[in-house]
């Protein structure tokens, strides 16, 4: 077998371009690549990246052709919790190529080096935000839904002016408290990064908001800039009731008049302060984060000690029985022990698991099984490739989960 290419290699493409690690002498060129294919506001967020002790350069590639920049990806290093396993994860970001060179491959190219570079972090999977279809190309599928944005019907009322403030360096301790505090509450949680925040307070496509009571951080979130008479507030979190309803007020204060938009958390302090002044209309379009696992059997790996806890909470016995998931091209078996589950061994083709009283699982349903809101059950209503022999057992296993995502783009 051929050992992958090292991501930090130069790696000629055709036509004479190569792929590159990018460099400061690219920085100016990558500014004005990603503010005419994307957002001026994201020349300064590649900025924040690469400046960063801990992402830098090489976090960043480029195709050149000769001295020319003609795309572009970043790959951040993310993580993602379920339960209590936490998993190193990889995020492409501020992807973008020169209309000139378009059509030619650039980009998988680039996926390709941000998979690899990926793997040589350690990362056992990947998320992304991104244009729709286009990445279920590279290997990512639809998995976790986007949370919907209502809008304010009316703001909690009050006199005195909202104790709401732009978020300081000082803040995030505090800022990065209240979300692990409201990321609890989810099965599924990514959060932000130490780099991320440091990021957030710098870049222009958004702002941190905290409210204080006395020298106190009790609720902050992340606000859109407030055009066209519309804000967008991400990211609540409150300590308790009357905290999240002054960071509403605070928020709606900075359109006066006008309409503002909250992200909502189910289940968290802002969603039960905010009920009321909400209108929760009808969802028109689905909308969900992808991600892409690219080996079932080590993201499995890291997965057994939380299967294993489902499987006893479910009081399934088992012992001496393999757990058996066909994905039909290859199907992965989890011996099952007195004392835990043994590591996942790989098998071919296996196209009926419920002769053995298996599960199949579609590999493009897989990453929606294992992180997603349906669990097998709900899969399997309206996926006919997604079914399981002995349905009690994989429901078990793999029960409809919760989800939160910060991500360092919003989604909307």
């Amino acid at each position: 077998m051929t050992a992958a290419p090292s991501p930090s290699a130069p790696l000629p493409l055709a036509g004479g371009l190569v792929l590159r690690q990018a460099q400061p002498a690219d920085l100016d060129q990558i500014s004005t690549l990603l503010a005419e294919r994307g957002d001026q506001a994201d020349a300064l967020d590649h900025r924040l990246v690469v400046a960063d002790p801990e992402a830098g350069w090489p976090a960043s590639a480029v195709v050149v052709d000769g001295d020319r920049v003609v795309s572009t990806a970043t790959l951040l290093d993310e993580e993602v919790r379920i339960g209590d396993i936490r998993l190193p994860a990889g995020q492409v970001e501020l992807v973008a190529t020169d209309r000139e060179y378009e059509g030619r491959g650039l980009v998988r190219a680039l996926m390709q080096w941000a998979h690899d570079r990926s793997a040589a972090r350690g990362h056992v999977i990947q998320a992304m935000i991104g244009i729709p279809y286009f990445y279920r190309l590279f290997g990512y599928e639809y998995a976790i839904d986007i949370p919907p944005a209502p809008t304010v019907r009316t703001p909690p009322p009050g006199e005195a002016a909202p104790a709401l403030r732009a978020a300081r360096p000082s803040d995030i301790p505090a800022m990065a408290a209240l979300q692990d505090m409201t990321q609890n509450r989810f099965d599924v949680a990514m959060p932000h990064s130490a780099a991320c925040w440091r990021w957030l307070l710098e870049h222009e496509a958004s702002t941190l908001r905290v409210v204080e009571r006395g020298d106190t951080v009790v609720a902050a979130g992340r606000t859109t800039p407030p055009d066209d008479d519309e804000v967008l507030l991400a990211e609540a979190a409150a300590l308790d009731d009357a905290a999240a309803r002054e960071l509403l007020r605070g928020v709606a204060a900075l359109v006066p008049g006008g309409q503002v938009r909250v992200v909502h958390r189910a289940g968290t302090v802002t969603a039960a302060a905010w009920r009321e002044f909400l209108d929760h209309g009808p969802r028109k379009q689905a909308e969900q984060y992808y991600l892409r696992i690219p080996d079932v059997a080590a993201l499995l790996d890291r997965l057994r000690p939380l299967l294993w806890q489902r499987l006893t909470a479910a009081g399934a016995e088992r012992a001496g029985r393999d757990i058996v998931i066909s994905t039909f091209g290859a199907h992965y078996r989890i011996p099952v022990h007195a004392d835990g589950l043994g590591a996942v061994v790989t098998g071919g083709a296996m196209q009926g698991p419920g002769a053995v009283g298996g599960a199949g699982v579609a590999p493009d349903h897989l990453p929606a099984l294992l992180f997603g809101p349906h669990g097998i059950e709900g899969l399997t209503r309206i996926r006919p490739d997604v079914y399981a022999g002995e349905e009690e057992l994989f429901q078990a296993l793999f029960p409809p989960l919760t989800a939160d995502v910060l991500s360092y783009y919003l989604p909307y």
